[in-house]
Order: C-alpha cells, then structure tokens, then sequence
C-alpha cells in the first residue's frame, strides 16, 4: 500500500541503483532516478558476453554414473519443449520450494508445496513426487537423522517391543517385513490417490509419498503442488521433504528442506511481517538488501516458527510502470488518454510475463528463499502485490482497461505463488472483456493456446469466499480462517480484492465472516479445546493515529493549480502520482482505515470484533502493517468505567510491523506521526491510541527525538508466542492482575518484584503486561518470551540495529496481551457526558 518502498528491478546493464529519494514524502522519487527511469534505449551492446551467458545458463553438468564420472560430453542441453529439464526425465527448478500452511482438522496439519519448473503446455507429462518423512519430537531446527529400522528390545517380537528411538515411540511398532507390500521408489505408500492426497496418513517415524498436481502450466513454466497432511502427535513433529529428479537453476536451493509441526496441545509459535520488497528506485545496496531475513532464520533456528503470516506487499510489482510494459501506458500526459488506453491480449501476455519473472526473481532471493521452504507460509495481499494505491484511486480511473487487466494478472500469480491455487481460466483484456470470469459467461481461448489451467472442483474449507466479486478485480475474495494450534485462531481479511477509494470490503463479505467467526468459534467452546486468543491479520492499521488535516490539504482547491502546472509542464515531480494526477500520497491515506471515507465501516468493524470478543470469551489481537515503521495502538474501555482488562473485551492491541525489506519513512514523518497520537474516543465507551513501547533507539543511531517513544522508523518484524508452558490449562490470574486504575505487588513486564504505579491515561500502560514495555520487558528476551504459563501472549518487535549490516541483527521490544475472561463489561457503558475532561472527542 504504502508506495515509499518497492521494486528491485535495476535500469540497463549492471546499473547499480543510486537513485534512493531523501524526499521527506515517501512516495517521491529522486530527480536522479526520475531521469534515469526516462530513458528509452535500449541496453547497449556488450560484445559477445550474452551469447556465453546464455550457452552457460541454459546447460546442466550430466550426473555421475555409479562407476565413476560421466565420460560423455561436459554439458548436456535443455530441452525447453517440455516440463522435463534434463535428459534423464527430471525437472529444472525455476522457483521454489515454497511452504504454505492452510488448516488443522481433526488433529491433522494441512499444508502444501509449491515448485515451479521450466518448460510444459497444454499436453500431458509425468508428474514429480514429494516424499514426506514424519520425524520424532524434536527441539532443534537441525535436519533429522534418517531413521532406520529400530533395534528391538530384547524378548521383543516383529511387532513389539521396540521402546523408544530418536526420540519417537516405537511401542507399536510393526515390522515392515510383515506389511503386504512395502512402498517402492516412485510407488504410492499407503494408496496415493490420484491428487496427490493419501488415504492412509502416516504417523511419527513413517514417510508418505505425495504424487504432484499440476496447477498451471504454459510453454514457459510448470507449477506443481504437494498437499501435505500430518497428524499432529503428543509432542513438537519435525518433518522433512524431498523432491527426488529435481535440477535447480539457483545454487543456493536443495530438493531437502524440513519444517515443525506444533503437537496437539500446543499454539502455534507465530511469525509475522510485511511490506516484504523494494518501492522503485530504493537504493538496495544502501538497505542491505532482505537482511532481516537472516535475523528470522536465526531465531527460527533456536526455536522454530510454525507458521509466518504475510500481512501484504509479500511482493513489489510497481516496477511494471516504470522499466515493464505499462512504461508507455504511464508516459502518456493526458488523463483522458491514459484512462482509454486499451487492454489488448498482445498487453497482456506481456505483462503475465513480467509478474511471473517478477516472482521468480524475488521469491529466489536470499534469504528470504531459504525461509520459504522451511516455514509454512500464510498470506493475504495488498496493493504493491498488484500495482501501488490499487483500488484507492478515483473509481472513474479504477474502472479503466489497464486496471482491469492487471488486477487480473496480478491476481492469477497471487493465486499461484501465495496460496498454490490452481488460476482462473482467463483474465481480463478489452478485446474480450467478457470473459474474464465464469460468471461473465466464458473463457477467453486465446489465453489457453498450448496452456493448461486445472479446475480444481473443491475450495479448500480455510477460505471464506466474498459472496460477488470485486469491482477492479473479476474475482470473489478471499479471506481465511484457520486454527493455529490448541488455543489460538487465526482470520485475515481480503482488503484488496473488495476495495474501492469509498469502501474496503462489501457489506454483504462482512455477513458471511462473521457468520462464519461465530460457527468456528462456537464449534470450539464447546469442545475439549476452546479458543482462547484470535489473530486478526488487516494489513493496514487499524489503531493509528489520524490524518485528515493532511488529506483536507491534499484534497483542497488551493492543490488545483499545483495539478495543472505539474499536468503541463511537470512541476512537482513525484509529489503527483502518474495515474489520477492526484498527490501522490493521497492514496496511502485514502487506504487507511483512519481516513474519513472509511471511518463508518472502521466502527463497524471494531464493534463487530468486540462482540465476538464479548460472546466467546476470547482476546481478539490485530496484526496491521503497510506503513514501513513499528508501533502499538489498542482500543481499551474507558477508563472511567473501571474495567479490568482481563475482563475488557474492548481491549485489542493493534501491533503494527512494517516493513520487513522496504526503506522506512524519515524520521520526521515517524515524530510527526507521534505527535498527532492523541486520545481518541471511537465510540463514548471505547478509546485508542498508541502506546509507549520504545523504551530507546535500536543500535547506536537516533532514530527518533526524544519525546517519541510511540512510532519506530527502522525496518522490523514480529514474533508471537502463547505462554501455556506444560501446564496443561490456563491458570486463572484474575486476582493477580493489575486494573485500569489499581496497583499490585508481584511479577511485572521485566520479570522483577515491585509495586505497579498507577496507570496515568492510554498513553502508557494499562496492564501489566504493558508495564516496562520496550527491550527489558521478559517478552524480548529470547529466553524468557514465551516461558510463563498464564495464558498471555508475548508479543516482540524486532528492529534493524543497523541498516548496512547485512546479517540483520535486531534489537527486540516486547510486551504481553493477556486472556480475555469475560464477565459481562459489555454491560457496562457510559452516557455521553461522563466522557473523559480533556480527551480529545473525535468519534469515527
């Protein structure tokens, strides 16, 4: 959404790209890079170094034999006419292993892997296998030893006896000598069905083989699927796959990647980030490139994730206008001509080209590559995944060709790479625009020359479909639903697909959530596992602070004559966006949830989650990201109600983390930003506003004054873990807790005894899991974080110490959102002049 950050794409050969924008507005690029970025050229000439580079690339080194090296030529060609890549029948990797997480069901992980190969067409071809070993409970994110057949116990028989081994129980265990067929290399274990799924689920210490399905394929590309089942066991299961025939064009990647699965009485330990890539022309170098990546495997392999949530712009495609083929569509000057501009097959097809490169490109770029194969992904999209401000610019510019077509292309590789989802037949093009959908009444067969799509007959039960599609883009949303682990549920809502500059998601799309919240959360409470903590992934934040004096200036008559000058002669540069003419920001606001088009639907929203918080007894936290700095809004009770926030069922933390790769804005926009976070009051019995949570700076350079410790301009990611320890249940704390208004003697954020002072507003803490919040807080210790047995989630923020070191170290912030145990509170409001003297009234 925010469109200071983006694309990674460099301009001609070897250009090395220092044209970062010290603009204070972050959308704006530099006057280098605007200069740069109008050439036309093409590359020069550079001897005969292509034609090498291409004779290299496009050759494998042949296999060894089992006597020895191969005595054959030193290189053996390609074909690119099929899905193999190698003469002996394999597959040459172009993207992947990617990692998704979609499910838990009758005790079962569900999950998928996503590769995609060279080569392939509409014709049939052999499908490769995935090869699922379920090891033991482990600890440690190390690769698993290969276990072989236990030693049996002495006085044991074939199928006893056998006790217990690496950690698995082998108790009873049968002897595969006994079984009637063993499963051969290539051959079904436990009767492959011919989707790939099994219908025998292994357990700990078995493998299963997982025949692919092909998703999509054209003369180009192959994706293929893996869909995983484990049934989760009594203790942590890390499991290991392989892909056996595989070529990788990156030699960074290998066919052997493993992952962790929570067990039966465990949450999941989360992960969470976005704003995953580069805004155009950001100087990459200067930024180190994805280095927080490191910083995440680092952690992960002390104590592994079970799942990372993508809370949005997982990729940056806006280079399309810039250096892809809407450069001549974004160079034309005349609004009018640019809105008519067409959206022609012959488009199209190129710009599919550019988001499938796109893809392949940033989704193989270490580390961000190697922490895709090894944690299951769960991701919902934004704006940059299709174009920056997409949906939030006027609905007269929206309805174009051009946004029509791309939205469609964006969408179908969305599909792919992010949720391994089989793509819509076609996409939009306004040479047949009416069959860019089924409902629309057919399929456009030129975009299924030599291509195939697979229908797939059933929607996986994770996915809450939006009832009728959206208005940009010719597809129903797709928001999810899913279980992570004992306690914990998780709901991420489709903001993309649904939005307009006037609304995020339709009326009738809330209807169906909610519907569908109260039947899983019902179904929950009365079985022998009840949810106690929802995450709810928004993508953009929903407690921040407001901005409309800024968007009454952006959108003010005195900006008429700055539009016209900038229309005719350029003047402003990047202050206007090159699509409506508008200020280039005004996008951005219009996207939050704070802006004064959606404050109606914001109401809404919270009062909708307060009442599910109300109903189940279950402590509703809020992910948001988008605006590429760190910070923690909450919605609380009124203070003058004196409600505990154990009991508050208003109380929802807002924890903002962004951006894990893009460049943060400046300094003075984040102290700016704190110092307009005033009380709010959303309604006369809930306020909000953020927290103070930097205690101090990450690392040896400011970066921010000293009276703002509520907004965190330095790249970062967020890490989420329930404190459940081994106790089986949640210890009820209630009278040991702090109040709104109260003090107590006991533990505190930072671990230590002593006595809790009085909560002054909302400004500082309200519980004490709010009390010494920032880096001594017992949550960002990695030694402590996630150790207590309350029932509370720790919550810590990592932030870059240092942009230019590559290994992405971080400084952690923490704090602790407790458990809801409802009594009533919803009972309890105020009338409109009991408000708070001095609280700023700005009801939404």
């Amino acid at each position: 959404m925010a469109a200071h950050l983006g694309d990674t794409i460099l301009h001609g050969r070897d250009h090395p790209d220092t044209h970062a924008s010290s603009n204070r507005w972050r959308h704006q690029e530099s006057g280098s890079y605007a200069k740069h970025a109008s050439a036309r050229e093409g590359d020069e000439s550079n001897g005969s170094r292509d034609l090498a580079d291409f004779f290299n690339s496009s050759r494998v080194e042949p296999k060894p034999t089992s006597s020895g090296p191969s005595s054959g030529p030193k290189h053996q060609p390609i074909p690119v006419g099929g899905t193999q890549g190698t003469q002996d029948g394999g597959w040459t990797v172009e993207c992947g292993p990617l990692l998704n997480y979609r499910r838990m069901e009758n005790e079962t992980w569900f999950g998928s892997v996503l590769i995609v190969t060279r080569g392939g067409g509409a014709g049939e071809s052999p499908a490769p296998e995935l090869i699922l070993k379920i090891g033991g409970g482990v600890q440690a994110a190390e690769p698993i030893q290969k276990i072989e057949k236990p030693e049996k116990l002495e006085g044991g028989t074939n199928n006893e006896h056998y006790g217990i081994v690496n950690g698995v129980d082998y108790t009873n265990f049968q002897d595969p000598a006994s079984k009637s067929e063993l499963p051969q290399r290539g051959a079904p274990a436990h009767g492959v069905l011919e989707n790939g799924a099994s219908d025998s689920i292994s357990g700990a210490g078995e493998t299963n083989i997982i025949k692919g399905i092909r998703l999509y394929s054209d003369p180009l590309h192959t994706f293929w699927r893996f869909d995983l089942q484990v049934p989760m066991q009594e203790a942590e299961l890390h499991c290991e796959y392989s892909i056996p025939g595989l070529t990788f064009s990156q030699d960074t990647k290998t066919d052997k990647q493993s992952f962790f699965v929570p067990s039966k009485l465990e949450s999941m330990r989360v992960m969470f980030h976005s704003c995953n890539g580069f805004s155009v022309g950001t100087d990459e170098e200067a930024w180190s490139g994805p280095a927080l990546w490191n910083d995440v495997l680092r952690v992960h392999k002390k104590t592994p994730f079970h799942v990372m949530l993508g809370g949005g712009d997982q990729i940056y495609n806006d280079g399309i206008r810039v250096h892809g083929p809407l450069r001549a569509w974004t160079d034309i000057a005349n609004p009018k001509k640019r809105r008519d501009f067409p959206f022609p097959e012959e488009l199209r097809k190129k710009c599919d080209e550019y988001y499938v490169k796109n893809y392949i490109r940033w989704y193989g770029t270490e580390p961000f590559a190697s922490a895709n194969g090894k944690i299951p992904q769960l991701n919902l999209w934004d704006d940059h995944d299709i174009i920056d401000g997409f949906g939030s610019y006027v609905d007269e510019f929206m309805q174009c060709d051009v946004f029509r077509g791309i939205g469609g292309v964006a969408q179908k590789y969305y599909l792919l790479f992010q949720h391994h989802l089989a793509p819509p037949m076609s996409t939009y093009t306004s040479d047949a625009p009416q069959s860019s959908s089924a409902e629309a009444g057919g399929v456009d067969l030129r975009q299924l020359e030599d291509t195939y799509v697979l229908e797939e007959k059933t929607i996986d039960s994770s996915y809450i479909i939006g009832p009728k599609p959206g208005p940009y883009v010719a597809q129903h949303s797709r928001s999810i639903y899913a279980r992570l682990g004992a306690r914990i549920a998780f709901f991420g809502i489709d903001a993309r697909t649904e939005r307009t500059r006037k609304q995020v998601n339709y009326p009738e799309t809330y209807e169906v959530i909610f519907s569908r919240l109260r039947k899983e959360l019902g179904a929950a409470r009365s079985s022998s596992s009840p949810i106690h903590h929802l995450i709810v992934l928004l993508g953009i934040p929903i407690a921040y602070p407001r901005l409309t004096w800024l968007e009454n200036i952006f959108s003010s008559p005195i900006m008429g004559p700055m539009k016209f000058l900038n229309k005719r002669f350029g003047f402003g540069g990047g202050f206007f966006n090159h699509f409506d003419g508008n200020v280039d920001l005004l996008d951005d606001l219009d996207d939050h949830y704070t802006a004064r088009t959606h404050k109606k639907e914001r109401l809404f929203l919270v009062h909708q989650l307060q009442a599910l918080a109300s109903e189940f007894s279950v402590r509703i936290t809020i992910l948001g990201g988008d605006v590429h700095l760190a910070a923690v809004g909450r919605f609380y009770s009124n203070p003058k109600l004196e409600i505990p926030i154990i009991n508050d069922h208003r109380y929802m933390a807002n924890v903002i983390s962004s951006a894990i790769v893009n460049k943060p804005p400046p300094h003075a926009v984040a102290n700016l930003l704190a110092r307009r976070n005033k009380l709010h009051h959303l309604d006369q019995d809930t306020d909000e506003t953020l927290m103070k949570f930097f205690d101090r700076d990450p690392g040896r350079v400011s970066m921010t004054s000293n009276s703002n410790h509520v907004t965190m301009p330095s790249r970062n990611w967020t890490m989420i873990t329930e404190n459940h320890g081994n106790s089986g249940a949640v210890q009820n704390h209630e009278n040991d807790r702090a109040t709104n208004g109260g003090s107590r003697n006991g533990t505190v954020g930072d671990g230590s005894i002593k006595s809790i002072p009085k909560a002054k507003d909302g400004h500082s803490w309200l519980h004490e899991g709010e009390f010494n919040a920032g880096t001594t807080h017992k949550a960002a210790d990695s030694e402590r974080h996630g150790k207590d047995s309350d029932g509370s989630l720790d919550v810590c923020i990592r932030v870059e110490m240092d942009q230019h070191d590559k290994e992405g170290k971080t400084q952690g912030y923490g704090m602790t959102v407790p458990p809801l145990e409802y009594k009533g509170a919803a009972e309890s409001t105020l009338r409109k002049r009991d408000n708070i003297p001095g609280a700023i009234n700005e009801r939404v």
